[in-house]
């Protein structure tokens, strides 16, 4: 008798569906359950937290740890970069003109002989 699906192309579609689940239900769950008026004010207030933390989590690494170690000297470009980039962000509390100042002063540093 021969096999309807070879066994081989069997273990690529469970694989498949596994990253299609991993993939998609982390996206969908959070949107379903956790509607903004069902939520507790206390889990809401908590998780207006969580933007913050994911993003101080990516930028720290990247500022502090300068050309494979930590550096907190004025020899770390992302560090002295980074200085008046958080001034701006703090005035302006605009994301993007955040983030594009940010590239500006890293290319014009980088440019200019600076770094």
């Amino acid at each position: 008798m021969s096999e309807i699906v070879p066994s081989h192309s069997l273990a690529l579609y469970l694989c498949l569906a596994g990253c299609v689940a991993v993939t998609v239900l982390p996206k969908i769950l959070p949107v379903t359950f956790l509607r903004g008026d069902s939520l507790h004010p206390l889990f809401r207030r908590w998780l207006d937290f969580v933007p913050v933390a994911v993003m101080s989590a990516l930028v720290g690494s990247e500022v502090f740890f300068y050309e494979g170690h930590f550096n907190c000297g004025l020899s770390n470009l992302f560090l002295v970069v980074s200085l008046p980039t958080l001034l701006l962000a703090w005035k302006s509390q605009n994301y993007f003109l955040t983030i594009a100042v940010g590239l500006v002063l890293v290319i014009l540093a980088r440019a200019s002989g600076l770094y």
